[in-house]
């Protein structure tokens, strides 16, 4: 799938340039050889700054699996994830680490949830015959990622703030049900692909008990001011991630471990990982700058645009349709498409509500692609794209009724 998807890129990018090219637009070879180059570095240099942040948390990582934080946090989800990936063998470190993996995306800790996800990834390659290919176990942690519900968005907070956003938090809301059923989407068509009961009790009680945690978060930030919405939304994210750098190297310490040496240890796990996805990362970012510099995904808009048209359907969201279109290939284009919507229409119009929305609904999915399956160099990725792909629809789709419905 992945091979077919990387060649399209490129395939498609010729033949909107050649397109131009026949319009007298003859510049769009440079640009296109411009963002061959462009691109690459730019794969590079996220690799480079990924791999402070992967040595960092993989220490700790390291001390919190030495101490037994990751079993104990493992137990509590086990009944769950013991049906939905049954292959994965019941004492497998990789239960703890996709544990503190989901925790750290529902919190809006990209910073942390990355590196854990890998270690996760790595972990139950240990368990997956076909080391080339990807189990159903990975596969299903894939898609939660790709879609990954978060109950902070602090950057998109944030960002709505310093652009002058009369309400930076009125967001809040529409994001957490949209990117709720962004995976809500993603995980019940993975498990009904991987026929796993999905009416099974344990399943059920979970689904429940996790709808109903969400609905109380979001019930309370709701009864917040919207001033007071941004700043608690900033200061829980952040207390949180010192906190729980805390807990890792006082519970090794209780233990009576060399907290520092089994650091160095995680750490250096984490520069090999990052040295491992470079060659992954630098492939996808490079077809999907070179598909956008060539107008592809503007002939995309303008189609959908006419199509919408032809239809009568109302069409004050397609000034946000450039974040939908960039979200699933780069997160840094999506979060630029963003800002792009916030300075030309307004922060506050319907557009950048709309964008807001939709930057928050789900996660950038050749990107999650790229780095987790390339950390464990498989190449034969399965459903999971599709499934994924399907997340983000949802994700999307929920995202622009909500802009709707809230503005």
């Amino acid at each position: 799938m992945l091979n077919v998807i990387w060649a399209a890129f490129f395939i498609l990018a010729g033949l909107s340039a050649l397109k131009q090219s026949f319009a007298g637009n003859w510049e769009i070879w440079p640009e296109l050889v411009n963002s061959l180059f462009a691109s690459a570095e730019s794969g590079f240099k996220i690799a480079i700054g990924l791999t402070g942040v992967l040595c960092f948390w993989l220490g700790c990582l390291k001390i919190a699996e030495k101490s037994g934080l990751t079993n104990l946090l493992a137990k509590a989800l086990y009944p769950l994830f013991y049906r939905i990936m049954p292959s994965v063998p019941k004492n497998s470190p990789a239960f703890g680490s996709m544990v503190m993996n989901i925790a750290a995306n529902v919190l809006g800790l990209d910073n942390a949830a990355t590196p854990m996800g890998l270690k996760a990834m790595e972990e139950l390659q240990q368990s997956n015959p076909h080391k080339n290919k990807a189990s159903d176990a990975q596969i299903l942690f894939m898609v939660i990622n790709s879609s990954s519900v978060t109950l902070i968005p602090i950057t998109i907070l944030l960002y709505r703030y310093q652009m002058g956003s009369a309400n930076p938090a009125a967001v809040f809301i529409p994001i957490l049900l949209a990117t709720s059923v962004s995976t809500l989407t993603g995980f019940l068509a993975t498990v009904l692909w991987q026929r796993i009961n999905i009416f099974n009790r344990v399943i059920l009680a979970y689904l429940i008990g996790g709808g109903a945690f969400i609905a109380v978060v979001a019930w309370g930030f709701a009864s917040l001011d919207e001033a007071a919405r941004t700043k608690v939304s900033y200061c829980i994210s952040n207390l949180i991630l010192f906190v729980l750098v805390l807990v890792f190297i006082i519970s090794g310490l209780l233990r009576k471990l060399n907290v520092y040496e089994l650091f160095i240890e995680g750490a250096k796990d984490g520069f090999k990982i990052a040295v491992q996805i470079i060659p992954y990362l630098v492939a996808m970012l490079v077809a999907i700058g070179v598909f956008r510099a060539s107008g592809g995904l503007d002939y995309i808009c303008s189609g959908i645009i006419w199509c919408l048209e032809q239809l009568g359907v109302n069409t004050d969201f397609v000034a946000a349709l450039p974040t939908a279109l960039m979200k699933p290939l780069s997160g840094s284009g999506a979060r630029a498409m963003m800002l792009d919507t916030f300075a030309t229409y307004g922060v506050d119009s319907f557009a950048g509500f709309a964008a807001s929305i939709i930057q928050g609904s789900t996660e950038t999915t050749f990107y999650v692609l790229a780095v987790y399956f390339g950390a464990v160099k498989i190449s034969k990725t399965g459903a999971a794209l599709p499934l994924a792909l399907l997340a983000d629809f949802a994700g999307i789709g929920t995202a622009i009724v909500l802009a709707y419905l809230f503005y």
